[in-house]
């Protein structure tokens, strides 16, 4: 059998209370408060003990506090779980102190018999899992579309963005124009579908990665889900990092529900790599646990395919569960088991180094919401991003070098000024003085070296520098 996950978009369904602004959102008004039962959990005893038995087994012998922390649950749902598992024989006191809280618990031979079977069926050992109805109202609420009052037609949404100051001081080492930047402020103001292209080393992905950045507001992402049934681990500490310290509010955290991890924004990345499995569900059949679609870990933030049309399958067939997130409707994803409908709100951004109409049929290419083209730099701004990227290397940067690199370098060999050749070169000069055990400088000879070491030829291809080379 095959699941169809529905994913809509905040806000198609009713909504009793309008969204706050996710600027205004403090960090512990973001979570649900802490479950005092299990019925509050929203999950069935039967799961809830399945997870503290395996937990019980991989640890030995435990104190309440230590599972609350491993299993993110409070020590009034603990007890209620170990009364029970207690009754049934499968856990035991093993020592007790002064106080109600200084107790540890293992499993007895029945336990261990029923962890074992729990493994068996599921090997997943960490946070309880939240509930998709959990999981939905907590996207709604940091959602970054929020209604418009007063405003009439097809658009009903107006989102929080940056301003043009803090988009300028984000991208201040891109070079752009303002004219770019405004098409940038734009899309993200609006969180429509974004399309960069241009030629490799122009700075599309470095572009694309730095778009987080600029949305506003911490979000609260679960360390699980429970889909059908299923836990699904969700938590990626690489896409949802923490966010910047929050003072005192994090003290509040006591009172909130820990199976939610505080987070910035997140950012979902895809190359080359990417497959249409990955906006599945997708069980893995050693381990019973399933893997959560790109898409919905995306949730609240952006989602970056980068590299469009290098793949074997054509992107018409890799985009077809996302193509009614372009007008703002659902997508649809298959994945196994019963139909459920979870929340998709996400700021698309496709990257591509070949020539958009090569890549995206006309009616694709008309659903972009706005289209930035990148490509050679301006001479001004090319000079003045390698100014700071020698000041961040330590290097003096003197304009005859400078100059040398514009008119004896790039311009007589018809290289374009691309925004990966600065941190490039200024690598290289290092590398090779690291090599030779001398003081690293940047003359005439240092930046020819390491200009010829790029290319056999006169015209270096685009540099591939990690995060900048697209």
């Amino acid at each position: 059998m095959s699941e169809t996950l529905s994913f809509a978009r905040p806000g198609m369904a009713s909504r009793t209370a309008p969204p706050q602004a996710p600027g205004e959102l403090e960090v512990a008004a973001t979570l649900p408060r802490q479950p005092r039962t299990i019925s509050d959990t929203g999950l069935e005893p039967r799961l809830v003990c399945a997870l503290v038995l395996k937990t019980l087994h991989a640890t030995g012998r435990s104190p309440l506090p230590l599972l609350a922390g491993k299993l993110r649950l409070s020590v009034s749902v603990l007890r209620e779980v170990l009364n029970i598992l207690t009754v049934d024989q499968q856990t035991e006191v093993a020592w007790s102190g002064d106080s109600d809280i200084d107790v540890q618990y293992q499993l007895t031979p029945i336990g261990q018999r029923a962890a074992l079977a729990c493994l068996e069926e599921c090997r997943y050992v960490g946070p309880a899992p939240v509930t998709l109805a959990s999981y939905r109202a907590a996207v709604e609420r940091q959602s970054l579309r929020q209604a418009m009052p007063g405003r009439q037609g097809a658009s009903s949404s107006a989102v929080r963005g940056p301003t043009p100051g803090e988009l300028a001081a984000v991208l201040a080492d891109d070079g752009l124009d303002s004219a770019l930047r405004d098409v940038l402020g734009a899309a993200l103001h609006a969180q429509r579908p974004l399309l960069l292209h241009g030629p490799t080393g122009s700075g599309k992905t470095t572009l694309a990665r730095k778009l987080t950045r600029l949305l506003p507001g911490a979000v609260a992402v679960p360390y699980a889900l429970l889909i059908e049934g299923h836990i699904v681990p969700f938590h990626d500490p690489l896409r949802h990092p923490p966010p910047l310290p929050q003072g005192r509010q994090l003290e509040e955290r006591r009172s909130c529900d820990a199976r939610w991890a505080i987070c910035q924004r997140p950012l979902v990345y895809v190359g080359a790599e990417f497959d249409a499995s990955m906006l599945t569900l997708r069980p893995d059949p050693e381990s019973g646990i399933h893997h959560a679609p790109l898409q919905l870990q995306a949730n609240n933030g952006i989602f970056v395919l980068d590299d469009l049309g290098r793949g074997r399958t054509p992107v018409a067939e890799l985009l077809a569960s996302l193509l009614g997130t372009l007008d703002g409707g659902p997508a649809r994803v298959v994945a196994g088991g019963h139909g459920e409908t979870v929340p998709f709100d996400a700021m698309l951004v496709f990257v591509t180094n070949l020539a958009p109409a090569s890549v995206f049929d006309p009616a694709l290419l008309r659903r972009m919401g706005y289209r930035v083209g990148l490509g050679p730099l301006a001479e001004p701004a090319y000079r003045a991003i390698l100014r700071r990227a020698s000041r961040l290397h330590g290097l003096e940067c003197d304009e005859t070098v400078l100059d040398h690199l514009v008119t004896r370098l790039h311009r007589a060999s018809g290289t374009p000024l691309l925004a990966c050749y600065p941190h490039e070169l200024l690598g290289r000069v290092l590398d090779f003085a690291g090599f030779a055990g001398t003081e690293p400088r940047l003359t005439i000879a240092a930046l020819e070296q390491a200009w010829n070491s790029m290319s056999s030829g006169s015209a270096p291809a685009p540099c591939h520098v990690a995060g900048i080379d697209q």
